[in-house]
């Protein structure tokens, strides 16, 4: 019997474009290839209808977030309550298919108790509240501080809705600990979905650094401007790349000669962005979830600079050149721009049997396997 499955999405999964879209793409995308009916329920709010979701899901249903203002006094967090409808949960009523809900922001449904004769999963992107703690702390804007301080305190309260679900899909070892402690048996281990299925065997020279992410999120703008202060001290060229243009640090990066700021138009460029660069380097400062963009640099990429805090509990650090201060990130910077990414280092990637556990076509088996 052919089986069907409803996903619940927090945003449109197309273009799969930032970190939790990634996942939630590549997972529609390799359920449908190992033969699930998915009926797919989406919030828009700014990233279109795009047809190219339509040949991956048997139907697609979209909602409006409800941003009213009101919602920020509500103890539901703001992020959960925009994401809830009446129409979403007869929906949902209208088979009896299992349903997954992507991420926190999307199991309002769960609270009506619609669905305890039904099986219900949670992929967690993040441990919720830690996410926002780390938010709040990269935030500059004193508002917008105070908001994320506030949601992370009702999440805190709100993850224990996860109760009433039968299985918490969680995203990395650190996630899977937390879950596990809280919610024993119900948290199941499901790596991050993504579109790589080989190791790329590049030359053994690039032409400069790279940092990427979407300069729309305070830890990444963190990030750049940490990397900013560090490379004007470098002679090697570094490009900032974005599918968002942050003008802020645009402005910073155009004092410096060697700092080139490139807009990503799709996947295809940030693929040749990535072919062509030396060194890939990704701090962060929240260790919460897992970066995608490591995996896709460790997939695409040469050599991947990173602080601890990229890197803690993947089991990936082996993998990794490690740096925490900025004259840290500048010395290893610079001896690794002097060195060839060699075959024994592309040999090292395609054995780690940590990376082999991130395979979309095995971890799409185990949701199967979950609601079977």
């Amino acid at each position: 019997m052919k089986q069907s499955l409803h996903i619940v999405s927090f945003d449109v999964p197309f273009p799969p474009n930032y970190g939790g879209v990634i996942d939630v793409f590549y997972k529609i995308k390799a359920l449908s290839e190992l033969n699930v009916d998915i009926y797919l329920h989406v919030f828009e709010f700014g990233r279109g209808r795009p047809e190219n979701l339509k040949k991956y899901c048997k139907h697609i249903y979209y909602y409006k977030r409800n941003t009213v203002i009101s919602s920020v006094f509500s103890t539901i967090p703001f992020r959960a309550k925009s994401r809830y409808n009446n129409v979403l949960l007869e929906n949902l009523k209208n088979s009896n298919a299992p349903i997954l809900f992507e991420g926190l922001h999307t199991t309002v449904p769960l609270l009506k108790n619609t669905f305890a004769n039904r099986i219900t999963l949670v992929r967690a992107h993040n441990i919720e509240h830690e996410y926002l703690n780390g938010l709040a702390k990269s935030e500059k804007n004193i508002f917008k501080k105070i908001f994320f301080k506030l949601e992370a305190i009702k999440f805190l309260y709100f993850e224990k809705i996860a109760n009433k679900t039968n299985s918490i899909l969680t995203i990395s070892p650190l996630e899977h600990e937390y879950f596990h402690k809280k919610y024993v048996d119900k948290a199941v281990y499901i790596p991050a979905f993504h579109k790589n299925n080989n190791i790329k065997h590049l030359s053994e020279k690039g032409d400069y650094i790279l940092y990427y992410g979407d300069l729309r999120i305070a830890d990444n703008i963190k990030s750049a401007l940490f990397l900013i202060a560090a490379f004007k001290e470098i002679n090697y060229p570094i490009i900032f790349a974005s599918s968002f243009i942050n003008k802020d640090i645009s402005k910073k990066i155009d004092l410096h000669s060697n700092m080139k700021f490139v807009v990503i138009k799709d996947g295809g460029h940030l693929d040749l962005l990535l072919e062509k660069a030396h060194i890939n380097v990704l701090p962060t400062f929240q260790k919460t979830g897992i970066k995608l963009k490591l995996i896709n640099a460790l997939y695409n990429g040469r050599f991947c600079l990173v602080n601890s805090d990229m890197v803690e509990g993947t089991g990936l650090q082996d993998l990794c050149e490690i740096a925490n201060t900025k004259q840290q990130f500048i010395e290893k910077t610079n001896q690794l721009m002097g060195e060839r990414f060699s075959i024994k280092e592309f040999e090292k990637r395609k054995k780690s049997n940590h990376l082999k556990g991130f395979n979309t076509k095995e971890n799409a088996q185990k949701i199967i396997d979950l609601i079977s």
